[in-house]
């Protein structure tokens, strides 16, 4: 009798406890992520590194694979801001997407990247496993800060921008062709201006266009195109807007067209007459292929120095897109272009470009074997990792890109011969007052 009163105890002993015990939870498991990543752009430039160092498989021009998950792209041209104005509209309907529509990844740069950081559009990188910055230029990281310290987003690139001369042209007008000697002769622009004299009556063109000098300009501005409301124009801007007169009066510009146009690149080609152009690492192979082109090209033909001024020219970020339902996948696309030393090494290497990894640009730019054949073997690591200490990313607005391509497009048509300068500049501020009706034009 004793042993079953005991052993009836013990079960409704267990059964108490059982029924005051709470069932343990399981682990909660991460939120599955998207079988669809949709990445933006506005040209094929970050696309072809994603292919050729991130992406397990291309499956044609606009979609690759990565483990089991489908990265496609979405591109539109950046002229006349048509690639804001189509990645806003799919921003505005990212909540009610469906999960495969959403837009996981954008880029966007400097002349707007403002704007899309100081917005809920983008998320915070850190929370999402983006957290080491060590070693990326500290411009790159400040200009994907919003104005409460969170970061948005990374990029893939620096963007210090040189002067890239002609080194026959150079030995030609100034009796050298060495990156030393060629940086002491136009070291500020009065020697710059005195060598486009020398140029012109030995035959030759200083620039190939005024719009070729444009960026050192207006990347040394001292304020804002748009301060307290109101559109300004800065000494720099005037700056640029008095030579861009004089060397089409004389005749120290071989023409007066725009800065991706046809007559402007000619001057690449072996035949061409004009000694400088300005640009960064980017440039040698997005913007100089007539000059490597293998018949008329002058490969080889090639160094740079500094110039007058430090500045730099564009660069790609990208943007973490609030609601894109692969927060890893952007994590590690952002960390891969930035921390893996051995891809960052190759953007180097078989792309031209100068990466965001200072470790990998410093060890290049120390490394005396190594050397750009476009540039006649010079290593352009060594004054590209230089001038990078003097970016600046300051007086930026998200009107920026607006601005700085109407003042272009306008004072064009001025230095073509289309209208007269007053009429240019009246025609910049109306389509300024059009594109942006919130800016106060006088």
């Amino acid at each position: 009798m004793k042993k079953l009163l005991s052993a009836i105890l013990a079960v409704l002993m267990v059964v108490s406890l059982a029924a005051c015990t709470k069932p343990v939870d399981p682990e909660p498991k991460p939120a599955e992520e998207g079988k669809v990543f949709n990445l933006w752009t506005w040209n094929d430039e970050f696309w072809g590194f994603l292919v050729k160092y991130y992406a397990d498989e291309k499956v044609d021009d606009f979609t690759v694979k990565k483990g089991d998950v489908t990265i496609k792209r979405t591109t539109y041209v950046s002229d006349n801001m048509a690639y804001q104005d189509a990645l806003d509209a799919a921003l505005l309907a990212q909540e009610t997407a469906a999960a495969d529509d959403k837009v996981d990844m954008f880029l966007a740069e400097a002349d707007y990247i403002i704007k899309y950081v100081d917005s809920s559009a983008t998320m915070d990188v850190k929370s999402i496993g983006v957290t080491d910055f060590s070693n990326t230029y500290k411009y790159t990281v400040q200009a994907a800060t919003d104005s409460k310290g969170v970061v948005k987003g990374v990029s893939f690139q620096c963007c210090p921008s040189a002067l890239i001369y002609r080194r026959s042209i150079a030995k030609e007008v100034l009796g050298t062709d060495d990156p030393t000697a060629v940086q002491e002769a136009l070291s500020s622009w009065d020697k710059f201006d005195a060598v486009a004299e020398t140029a012109k009556g030995k035959g030759y063109y200083m620039i190939a266009t005024p719009m070729d000098t444009y960026r050192v300009f207006s990347n040394n501005v001292t304020s804002a195109w748009v301060e307290n409301g109101k559109l300004t124009f800065d000494a720099n801007i005037e700056a640029w807007m008095a030579q861009a007169e004089k060397y089409v009066k004389e005749g120290y510009a071989a023409n007066a067209s725009g800065v991706w146009d046809a007559e402007k690149t000619n001057e690449m080609f072996a035949s061409g007459k004009s000694m400088c152009f300005f640009g960064p690492a980017w440039y040698f192979n997005f913007c100089m292929g007539n000059a490597q082109d293998p018949e008329k090209g002058c490969f080889g033909d090639w160094a740079i120095c500094m110039g007058p001024q430090a500045h730099f020219w564009g660069g790609t970020w990208m943007l973490a897109a609030t609601g894109t339902d692969n927060p890893t996948m952007v994590a590690d696309i952002m960390n891969t272009f930035i921390n893996n030393a051995d891809v960052c090494e190759k953007l180097v290497k078989n792309e031209a470009q100068f990466s965001n990894n200072q470790i990998v640009n410093n060890k290049l730019a120390a490394d005396s074997t190594y050397g750009n054949a476009f540039l006649g073997n010079q290593n352009d690591v060594t004054v590209f990792a230089e001038l990078a200490k003097n970016i600046k990313f300051e007086h930026i607005t998200p009107y920026d890109q607006g601005c700085n391509e109407g003042l272009q497009k306008y004072f064009q048509e001025y230095l073509k011969g289309e209208v007269d300068k007053d009429t240019a500049i009246a025609n910049f501020k109306d389509y300024i007052k059009t594109a942006y009706p919130s800016i106060t034009v006088e």
